[in-house]
């Protein structure tokens, strides 16, 4: 169990009371100075996550032509996938899109994009055994470059998949988004606990990969970058992907420029799990 203390503008400091007495030895008191986001180039406190617009993202009445009585127009719905990717391409923001064989054009996802202060300056298609794939290369068009603000990056991903429920109504029984914005609520919930799983390796001496996996939830992308840079633990780039009610998420993390020593890679997946566990279950049912 990893202990935390902080005062408002010092340092952050962990101990882990569950260790090993070697671990204990090296973990110490290990103090952090105060944290600031660093995906990319940004380098900025978040000191509000409100000001991730949802607003957008409302609730959609019954399509009947794609939801009849409660029940899907086929009997198997495909999983969407959402891929928001910013190691691909060192210019651009990669958004990648699936939704079996069910996608059009998408000319209005790019469309709702352009209302974010975006420009999709290529997008493609191609087809696979799991369907059609829709890519857009995206940048921010007062500047030209590739998203970087973790505010943005989530807005981006809520947009698409606000507009996979607004034409795909069909999509919501499949996405945890579907249980608040959606015609039908998903008929599984995912297990928290279950399914988190945080893996961290070295990845070269100046960086380490983490990655992610537990039940997806609106505004969980700047939740995550913000958790990590709490601990003042630099996040480069990664891929954001939301598959059905899952988030899969792989972050370059570093320290100081260094990949993460073992000590502080222990204090990081504590901290995620600690704060990713959260039960949904009443008390009384422990």
């Amino acid at each position: 169990m990893v202990a935390m203390s902080s005062a408002s503008g010092s340092a952050l400091c962990f101990t882990d009371a569950s260790s090993s007495p070697a671990i204990r030895r090296d973990l110490g008191s290990f103090c952090l100075p105060p944290s600031t986001i660093t995906f990319g180039f940004v380098d900025k406190p978040i000191i509000n996550l409100q000001r991730l617009r949802l607003s957008r993202l409302k609730p959609r009445a019954a399509n009947a032509t794609a939801v009849e009585n409660g029940k899907q127009d086929s009997d198997e719905v495909p999983t969407p996938v959402v891929i928001v990717d910013q190691d691909s391409d060192p210019d651009a923001t990669v958004v990648e899109v699936t939704f079996g064989d069910r996608l059009g054009a998408l000319l209005d996802t790019m469309n709702a994009l352009k209302n974010l202060g975006l420009n999709v300056v290529k997008a493609n298609v191609y087809l696979d055994s799991s369907g059609k794939h829709n890519k857009f290369a995206i940048t921010k068009a007062d500047s030209g470059r590739k998203v970087e603000d973790p505010e943005l990056l989530e807005a981006i991903r809520l947009t698409v998949i606000n507009n996979l429920l607004e034409f795909h109504p069909e999509s919501s029984s499949q996405l945890a988004m579907g249980a608040a914005f959606g015609v039908l609520p998903p008929t599984e919930q995912v297990d928290v606990d279950i399914a988190t799983h945080i893996k961290i390796e070295d990845d070269g001496p100046d960086r380490s990969l983490l990655y992610i996996e537990t039940a997806d939830r609106p505004g969980l992308l700047v939740e995550l970058v913000k958790m990590i840079t709490d601990i003042s633990v630099a996040v480069e780039s990664g891929e954001f992907d939301t598959e059905g009610l899952l988030a899969k998420v792989k972050f370059h993390v570093s320290y100081r420029n260094k990949a993460l020593i073992k000590p502080l890679q222990q204090v990081l997946a504590n901290s995620l799990r600690y704060f990713l566990r959260r039960p949904s279950t009443n008390d009384s049912s422990f």
